[in-house]
């Protein structure tokens, strides 16, 4: 059986995919064991060499891939091949690490001994990625468990099928065994039950999922019935500090494209710009005058900054918080009408405050508000006010002060004098608070993909039990 995604904009079948069941989860998770069999048992370098073919496989399909977000997500054509091109940097980044998954040598108590701690791969890891960033996000899920030798079973969003069909794919074409790259799809009626199974397979050792807070609560409390290691990158609020000493043109350009890349429906997305008295109407003006030239249009026609939102949910959502807002003494500065009922204009408004909605709620859509702090304490102050903690940023002249302020934001990732939008593959990225636990990319990423096996070799004669060592697997 298929189910159909929609085009958001014609209301067009965008694509259709198989309509997976929590009956169909056993034969696939017991095809990823047998592939991860074979898989793990290969060196690093035969990893590297099928991952870097991978990501050649991955910029092949570029046009196919462009085609499926547009029509299944509304996403602009560049924002479609920025997504391919970092992804592709991902699994370089992945294929680089295969010979950094190393160990170390332990100092033992025990003479004659030397303790060794490894890491091995786990087994059969289950990634859930989201449509938003859908190449960046589904391939971050699966690229360095791979690297460490894991198989995987990507959970595609009911967003998205046919883009995240295409990773998989693409992985298929590099050369990896049977069973090694898997994928499930599902309608959305079913996502939860299919979820659970998943969870419950016992060859499911670990999960990573990227989505909303609301959902990785529940994800996280199935796993832990099974005692199974979760990986969580969630919600964000990310707050851009606009500190008296910043370069305002500088400041704008960064919480412009932080606020509206993608029409805000990224989890770094700047939705709370915090300026200091000393500077905020200055900031203002320039922001305003910014934002009113960023036009929303169908994405199809590839002329405008800002594209489509994912559903018209979203735009009521958005519309909500606005008007929450404005009820409550907020100043609407730049907004408009809303097109083809998914297309939403860029909304800026002014003197948001911590009592209103907007400054507390996700908003994911084109719509950011903008605080006035008395100073730099109170922007602090100001920017951890907030269950999330995901990105953050801070604009000053003063770098030294700037990392002070940073050290002082309780968020994952603080940028200084930079978009809160911002990630490379071999950094770490993950948040704090309800934005989730655990990281994501470079060697942060081996620690989530990998156990520590200890070893204990012992010379023969020292010990009456007259073995060569014992394995303890943490």
């Amino acid at each position: 059986m298929l189910f159909e995604r929609l085009n958001p904009i014609t209301g067009e079948v965008a694509s259709s995919a198989l309509a997976m069941g929590p009956d169909d989860i056993p034969a696939i998770v017991a095809k990823a064991q047998q592939g991860f069999a074979v898989w793990s048992k290969l060196g690093p370098n035969a990893r590297r060499a099928v991952l870097n073919k991978a990501a050649d496989a991955l910029m092949a399909r570029k046009d196919d891939i462009i085609a499926a977000m547009v029509a299944e997500v509304g996403a602009t054509a560049p924002w479609a091949m920025f997504n391919i091109g970092v992804a592709a940097g991902m699994v370089r980044e992945a294929a680089a690490m295969t010979t950094q998954i190393g160990g170390e040598v332990i100092p033992s108590d025990h003479e004659g001994t030397v303790a060794m701690g490894l890491r091995e791969p786990v087994g059969v890891l289950l990634g859930i990625a989201p449509w938003n960033a859908p190449v960046i996000l589904g391939v971050r899920a699966i690229a360095m468990p791979l690297a460490c030798g894991n198989s995987v079973i990507l959970k595609a969003s009911e967003t998205c099928p046919r883009t995240h069909a295409l990773i998989v794919e693409a992985f298929a074409e590099a050369g990896f065994p049977e069973g090694v790259v898997n994928v499930v799809t599902n309608a959305p009626t079913d996502a939860a039950e299919v979820v659970a199974a998943l969870i419950d397979a016992p060859e499911v050792k670990r999960i990573n999922f990227t989505g909303s807070t609301t959902v990785g609560r529940i994800i996280a409390k199935r796993a832990a019935e099974h005692l199974k290691p979760c990986l969580l990158e969630l919600g964000g609020k990310a707050p851009l500090l606009v500190l008296e000493d910043a370069d305002l043109d500088e400041a704008v350009k960064a919480a412009a494209f932080g606020a509206y890349m993608n029409q805000g429906q990224i989890c770094m997305s700047t939705e709370r710009i915090i300026v200091v008295d000393a500077v905020a109407d200055a900031f203002v003006a320039k922001m305003k005058a910014k934002v009113e030239t960023m036009a929303a249009d169908d994405p199809a026609k590839g002329n405008t900054p800002l594209g489509a939102v994912v559903d018209p949910a979203t735009v009521g959502k958005c519309m909500a918080l606005i008007e929450d807002a404005v009820a409550n003494g907020a100043e609407l500065l730049v907004g408009g009408e809303t097109i083809m009922n998914v297309v939403m204009p860029a909304h800026l408004l002014d003197r948001v405050t911590p009592d209103m909605k907007l400054f507390r709620h996700e908003s994911f859509g084109p719509v950011v508000g903008i605080t006035r702090a008395r100073d730099e304490a109170h922007a602090i102050e100001l920017a951890n006010d907030t269950e999330f903690g995901l990105s953050s940023a801070v604009f000053t002249r003063d770098t030294a002060r700037g990392m002070r302020v940073a050290r002082q934001i309780q968020a994952g990732i603080c940028h200084i004098n930079g978009a809160t939008v911002h990630d490379e593959p071999q950094m770490p990225f993950g948040g704090m608070k309800a934005s989730g636990y655990g990281r994501f990319g470079g060697k942060a990423g081996i620690d989530a993909f990998t156990v520590t096996v200890r070893l204990l070799p012992r010379l023969m004669g020292l010990e009456a039990r007259g073995e060569l060592g014992i394995v303890d697997k943490v």
